[in-house]
């Protein structure tokens, strides 16, 4: 979704429409009408992509489970800088998606019971992979982690990053860069004193910085992923 630089199909921009609207209003508060007159088609026309309004609600849902595991996976597949450098590449990601699909973080907390069964199993199947992909990172940075600890550490930090729809109004955070900045900062921050042992001294090393993200007053969610 976020990584996309192509012209979005008119599916694709349906099911960023009804991410939107549904995330605004909630599920039954939006039509099917609605939905087809905010890509400029007709109600029923959009039945030539949709069985209707539940199937957009799961493509949303699982599509974004599939798609941060498979952006997890394929970052894992790339890394070339050592477990330090994937696990803030994987950050880095995450960050994408909790600032660019806002939406589907609000859907995921409110309307996932709404889902078939067999949906919403499929959504728990693809974010528990997801999660223990990055337990596996995580704990080759942190190896005094157990894996239940990190396991746990992992949740929080998603806890965290997904906090982006409640950040306030738009036009009140500082800026994408500097909200992406500060955010991977906290994620580093929150793994590292999860590995402090209880009574130990706390140090705060100096977090780095996202790859490819400038450092500057901060700008400006489990969700997916949790």
């Amino acid at each position: 979704m976020a990584t996309r630089t192509d012209a979005p199909t008119r599916r694709e921009q349906i099911l960023k429409e009804a991410a939107r609207l549904f995330a605004e209003r909630g599920f039954h508060g939006v039509g099917v009408d609605e939905i087809g007159a905010a890509v400029g088609i007709s109600g029923p026309g959009l039945y030539r992509h949709f069985a209707g309004k539940d199937a957009m609600l799961a493509e949303l849902l699982v599509g974004i489970s599939g798609q941060l595991l498979t952006g997890g996976k394929r970052r894992v597949a790339e890394a070339g800088g050592g477990a330090e450098a994937l696990l803030d590449s994987l950050i880095e990601g995450h960050i994408d998606f909790a600032l660019d699909d806002r939406p589907l973080i609000t859907l995921h907390d409110r309307e996932l019971d709404r889902l078939r069964d067999s949906d919403r199993k499929l959504v728990r199947q693809l974010q528990r992979q997801y999660v223990e992909l990055w337990v596996e990172v995580v704990r080759e940075v942190y190896p005094e982690l157990t894996e239940p600890a990190a396991r746990s550490a992992v949740h929080s930090v998603f806890g965290l990053l997904n906090s982006t729809p409640h950040l306030g109004r738009p036009g009140a955070l500082p800026g994408r860069a500097g909200t992406a900045e500060l955010l991977h900062r906290m994620a580093r921050g929150a793994f590292g004193a999860a590995a402090v042992a209880p009574g130990a001294a706390v140090v705060a090393p100096e977090a780095p910085a996202a790859p490819g993200v400038a450092v500057v007053a901060p700008e400006a969610p489990a969700a997916p992923g949790a």
